[in-house]
């Protein structure tokens, strides 16, 4: 397994890892939110004995340095294209995990790319906007009204660390454990549905997904491949989120068995 390296792109230090033969066809991983790129050395190890395996940690992930402002999806996609450039990487199949398959879909779905994407792998991906019930509108409405009160300049006056301490338990675990310039690029992300650029994408896609994913559902996986042009579902029994923890082997056999290893 080959150490981990940096390379500096428009002022950012990214750290990257690369893995297999040097002359071999390429695959890079984008990861998922809150990740480091070493959560995907197993993956990388399905494939890396047959091909070259890129990962990295993206700008505010892992070590990386974080962007300068919040940046929506398609910033951390111009980014990549620049990571690309960079390594001069010309073509790749392109890996992605819950973020990492928002910034590919939305890489895949533009009319041209610096370099091309031969295939595509989503595993347990983001990008379908989950329809809110009602009770969530109506939990929403009510942290929207709480949150105009906590930041008025009285409350923070004569009960800061009670208006703090509330602010501090608001949002997903990944929220609470981002940064400030972090929350605002995961706000920017979560709220964005990617639903009709499915139809843009071309290439071929294997979609892995564990079926007890709470965070992005099976049901996203069966839109995306009703939507997308050429995918096929290979779902894994007893697996969340993170199918290729939960259930290694059976994602390895799947893994193996696509890039006919």
């Amino acid at each position: 397994m080959s150490e981990k390296q940096s390379i500096e792109i428009d002022g950012y230090k990214i750290y990257y890892k690369v893995t297999g033969k040097d002359n071999a066809y390429t695959v890079v991983i984008l990861q998922g939110w809150g990740t480091t790129l070493e959560v995907y050395d197993s993956v990388a190890a399905c494939i890396n004995e047959k091909y070259k395996v890129v990962q990295l940690d993206l700008p505010g992930f892992g070590k990386s340095s974080e962007p300068r402002e919040g940046w929506n999806v398609d910033g951390f996609a111009d980014f990549f294209i620049k990571f690309m450039q960079a390594l001069d990487i010309k073509k790749a199949t392109l890996l992605g995990h819950s973020y990492g398959g928002r910034v590919i879909i939305k890489l895949a779905a533009r009319e041209s790319l610096p370099f091309e994407i031969e295939r595509i792998v989503l595993v347990d991906a983001a990008g379908v906007l989950p329809k809110k019930t009602p009770a969530q509108m109506r939990r929403i409405k009510r942290y929207k009204i709480l949150k105009k009160i906590v930041n008025t300049k009285l409350v923070d006056t004569l009960f800061h660390d009670q208006a703090e301490a509330w602010k501090k338990r608001q949002g997903s675990a990944d929220y609470r454990a981002a940064s400030p310039r972090m929350r605002e690029c995961l706000v920017k992300a979560v709220n964005e549905d990617l639903t009709e650029l499915f139809p843009r994408v071309k290439q071929e896609v294997l979609l892995i997904w564990g079926e007890n994913d709470t965070a992005t559902p099976l049901s996203d996986a069966k839109v995306m491949e009703a939507k997308m042009q050429n995918a096929g579902l290979a779902p894994i029994a007893n697996a969340g989120h993170f199918s290729f923890l939960d259930q290694p082997v059976i994602f390895r056999n799947i893994m193996r068995s696509y890039f006919k290893m």
